[in-house]
């Protein structure tokens, strides 16, 4: 995803709605900052992707800020309810590109721990956050128990995709930076990558002369058609999760996607 700015409300004005609101509360809440809820975290995340994140590290209490809507993350403007939330959090969830997570924590007060997530679907990376997500929660056996049942299905859709192979030959591909994740779950070759901007006549030239079968596309930050005289077909690729918050579609999806494009070449 690209690093864009967000459109940030004024947030002294919601800051204050929530202290006076907070004022009120009866939150029950322990001497170290940390909220009382039967030992579980209260986790607040920015995305669906974050919050399948955090989901699979085994946290069950997750509230997700932007809406699943909302197709590009980074232009959602908080409201009052989200600070309300990260008021009564342990932990926020967000990425780097998003502008507003360390402004929303800021502004409501909270005494949350607020923590960067790489987004990014590749399985070592997804891995690595979900194990390191567990340590932090205190849930690192059900974060293992996931982690043992992703490795699996991730195996078996590579599996099946590699079987589907036109003419059992690893077909090649041109991805968007952030949807590589997709040609490796393929096991095409890869050759080329462009974005998160739009591709530059230089690009389309370099890229066209590489006679791709497929282009793997950002489906929430496409730019149009990538390469349209190249003759490749173009997939569009979903990186966010849904409102389940459950990870594993998104590989599924992706799978079928390839799979179909693949038996049609």
């Amino acid at each position: 995803m690209a690093r864009t700015r967000g459109r940030i409300p004024s947030l002294l004005a919601l800051s204050t709605a929530l202290f006076l609101a907070a004022g009120c509360g009866n939150d029950a809440s322990s001497g170290d900052g940390k909220h009382q809820h039967d030992g579980k975290p209260v986790v607040v995340v920015t995305t669906t992707w974050e919050g399948a994140l955090a989901k699979a590290a085994g946290a069950e209490d997750i509230k997700v800020i932007v809406p699943q809507s909302v197709h590009h993350a980074p232009d959602y403007d908080p409201k009052p309810s989200d600070l309300a939330a990260v008021a009564k959090a342990d932990f926020v969830l967000y990425a780097p590109f998003e502008p507003y997570a360390a402004k929303i924590k800021e502004a409501a007060g909270s005494k949350a721990k607020l923590v960067e997530v790489n987004l990014d679907n590749d399985p070592d990376k997804v891995n690595a956050e979900v194990a390191e997500l567990g340590k932090l929660f205190g849930t690192e056996n059900a974060a293992a128990a996931w982690k043992s049942g992703f490795d699996t299905e991730y195996a078996k859709l590579n599996g099946e995709l590699q079987a589907a192979w036109p003419g059992g030959k690893s077909p090649s591909v041109v991805t968007q930076v952030f949807t590589a994740w997709s040609a490796r779950l393929s096991g095409a070759t890869v050759v080329g990558t462009y974005g998160p901007e739009a591709v530059t006549p230089a690009q389309l030239a370099e890229l066209s002369a590489k006679k791709p079968a497929l282009v793997l596309d950002n489906a929430h930050m496409s730019t149009g058609t990538v390469l349209p005289d190249a003759g490749a077909r173009q997939l569009k690729i979903v990186n966010y999760p849904g409102e389940d918050l459950d990870l594993l579609p998104v590989y599924r999806n992706a799978a079928a996607e390839l799979k179909k494009a693949m038996g049609s070449s």
